[in-house]
């Protein structure tokens, strides 16, 4: 417990810089740290958006080409063998979020043993993958076709309001 605000610390911190380097990636969506609270930001998750040029599966599998593993978020329990058989309940039907969750989301690496070289060493990989997928950076409306384009929007699934 000693440790507990230094480890919170660096995974906040692992965190801000995946959302800097991201941050303009159109379709990519960062977990959202709502008003008034503090993520401890134990995990570095996101979505894509089923539109993008991009899936989980890419971003998997261009960092396990260099020997880094990313993980899909958890699989939810009603598709596990155990729970095969047991009934799937949704806020709203046929809006299974946690099927949407599984399919569209991952985790990106962010222990707290993880230096800032290897953190900066994953984001080159990004960078390079979408270079190859010529997903290009904009800013503002000028383009800079020389950086990659990961434009984070907030993905909230509970908000139907719209």
């Amino acid at each position: 417990m000693e440790v507990l605000d230094e480890r919170v610390e660096q995974k906040r911190r692992i965190f801000q810089r995946y959302q800097d380097a991201l941050s303009e990636v159109e379709g990519v969506h960062l977990m959202p740290e709502y008003q008034e609270t503090k993520s401890n930001r134990w995990l570095t998750a996101l979505t894509i958006d089923r539109d993008t040029q991009l899936s989980p599966a890419d971003i998997i599998g261009a960092l396990e080409k260099k020997q880094i593993e990313a993980r899909h978020v958890w699989k939810p329990l009603h598709q596990q063998p155990l729970f095969r058989h047991c009934p799937l309940f949704t806020a709203e039907k046929g809006t299974p979020v946690s099927e949407l969750l599984f399919e569209r989301g991952l985790c990106l690496p962010s222990g707290t043993s993880m230096t800032d070289a290897d953190q900066e060493r994953i984001i080159h990989i990004l960078h390079d993958m979408l270079r190859e997928k010529n997903i290009y950076l904009f800013t503002g409306c000028s383009f800079v076709s020389s950086l990659p384009l990961f434009s984070i929007k907030f993905l909230n699934l509970w908000n139907k309001s719209e």
